[in-house]
């Protein structure tokens, strides 16, 4: 192969990428390279836009404009008074293409034992702070069924004690060292219907 640096760090970007490896990066790469104009211009163009336009919210953890307020932190008359609490945008994701909840969500950005992540970095006083704030009346946690899923799950619980809000979990229907992202809906349907309220001691 060609010793070319520009297409070499471009196949060890792409491949970083989840489920793809060198191999399927240098095809990924050599489509594009074969359709400059179709792929490689707009990609080019739309990844700067991305990078320049899209954050993280800094209260819910969702994806936002920067152009524009958080439609997910933007209270709405229609939409039930609850807060479903997920890991990561792939898990908002999945929920949201199940249709089966309609609601607000805050997104954690990892678990408290996984890579390196602390408390601090999870938004969980933004969420305390939203569910007092708004006065939500559920907070449904949808964290993944391993260890640190539910090691999560536990602290916020407990950092919801001095609220009034409900707090419930997914149903077994999830399984033990489940992903919320991996579900198919029908798991997820049922998980969601048949979640448990977690009682205050």
């Amino acid at each position: 192969m060609q010793n070319l640096n520009e297409i070499d760090e471009l196949i060890k970007l792409i491949s970083k990428l989840p489920g793809l490896g060198p191999r399927s990066a240098k095809r990924i790469v050599l489509k594009m390279i074969n359709n400059r104009e179709e792929l490689i211009k707009p990609m080019a163009k739309n990844l700067a836009n991305v990078y320049k336009n899209i954050s993280r919210c800094k209260t819910c953890g969702s994806l936002k404009s920067n152009l524009t307020l958080c439609s997910n932190c933007e209270i709405h008359n229609n939409k039930p008074n609850k807060i479903c609490v997920v890991e990561n945008i792939a898990d908002q994701w999945s929920i949201v293409s199940s249709s089966i909840y309609n609601g607000y969500f805050h997104i954690l950005g990892g678990t408290i034992s996984s890579n390196n992540q602390n408390k601090a970095d999870l938004l969980i006083d933004a969420l305390v702070e939203r569910v007092k704030k708004q006065k939500i009346e559920e907070v449904i946690l949808a964290t993944s069924a391993t260890i640190e899923g539910q090691t999560t799950a536990f602290y916020i619980q407990d950092s919801l004690r001095d609220t009034n809000t409900k707090v419930s979990k997914l149903a077994q229907g999830l399984p033990v060292g489940g992903e919320i992202e991996s579900l198919d809906d029908g798991t997820l349907i049922y998980a969601f219907k048949n979640r448990q309220s977690l009682g205050k001691d």
